[in-house]
């Protein structure tokens, strides 16, 4: 399944390899030679490879449909033993597993089940006690590092480096999704609409944490840019994302309030939440991710 994936005339002694919660978009991964190990998307009895088989579009429009969310689950180990299997048939000496946090996921614990199958190897499996573009950016570090020749530590030492220098800040735009899916009551949803709420959210200590309650949608998107400003504290923007869940143009909107904002690098990766992760915050969610100097 993933060795078109790999680029062999430039694969490098060191393989990077993630999951589809890193977020990085497909052509960017391939450009890195970085494999995304999908998280499995599940409405009953069907199953979809989160990205390669099913995209938000379709996932939401059965969402409202259905009246129902899809389960998500980690990939298998033998996923992962897949994609080291062809890593390696493609000339990687060593591999280095980046994975979302165990805080949110078994994903890492299935890649870590998955690394064991290969005792005469090195295959190193790496909670980045992160997720999303936040966990992307550090996936990016360290194939940049492989690509340049770095050493397996080297490379995680690359990715460990801009993982406290990186800052992730959401808004959510709706808690009907997250209604259906139990984690607040539906009661509570309605009164959080009636009031017209909208939560932010941020990644603390490994997980995806409600961080405030903002009035008004517009007040949500402002106080998310107010707290990467903070965040930033005067310091050079190296990288930066803008995120959402099938809201490409409110996605645009707000990139350019942060860049009317603060100084943002020239180019901003802007992409979509996929939906192994997406389900999980529902549809409108723009969010930004910077990683700073």
């Amino acid at each position: 399944m993933y060795s078109h994936l790999f680029k062999e005339q430039n694969m490098s002694r060191l393989a990077i390899i993630t999951d589809t919660d890193a977020g990085l978009p497909f052509e960017l991964a391939q450009r890195h030679n970085i494999v995304q190990v999908p998280i499995n998307v599940q409405f009953g009895e069907e199953s979809f490879r989160d990205g390669y088989e099913i995209d938000n579009q379709t996932v939401f429009a059965r969402i409202d449909r259905e009246k129902k969310l899809p389960t998500t689950a980690a990939p298998a180990p033998g996923q992962f033993s897949q994609a080291f299997e062809q890593a390696f048939a493609q000339g990687a000496e060593e591999i280095l597993c980046l994975n979302i946090s165990s805080e949110m996921s078994a994903t890492y614990a299935a890649a870590h089940q998955a690394a064991e199958m290969f005792p005469d190897r090195r295959v190193e499996v790496m909670d980045t006690r992160s997720v999303s573009l936040a966990q992307g950016f550090m996936v990016l570090a360290a194939a940049k590092a492989a690509a340049s020749g770095a050493t397996l530590d080297e490379a995680r030492a690359a990715a460990e480096n801009i993982r406290d220098r990186t800052f992730f800040f959401g808004a959510l735009s709706t808690l009907k999704y997250i209604a259906m899916s139990g984690r607040v009551s539906s009661l509570a949803a309605g009164m959080a609409g009636m009031l017209d709420i909208r939560p932010i959210l941020s990644i603390k200590e490994g997980k995806l944490a409600l961080l405030e309650k903002v009035r008004t949608l517009s007040k949500a998107w402002a106080r998310a840019i107010d707290l990467a400003a903070q965040s930033a504290d005067g310091r050079v923007i190296k990288q930066m994302g803008v995120l959402h869940v099938n809201a490409p143009e409110a996605a645009q909107k707000f990139e350019t309030l942060l860049r009317a904002a603060l100084p943002c690098p020239q180019d901003i990766l802007v992409t979509e939440i996929l939906p192994g992760l997406a389900v999980h915050t529902g549809a409108g969610l723009v969010a930004v991710v910077l990683v700073v100097a």
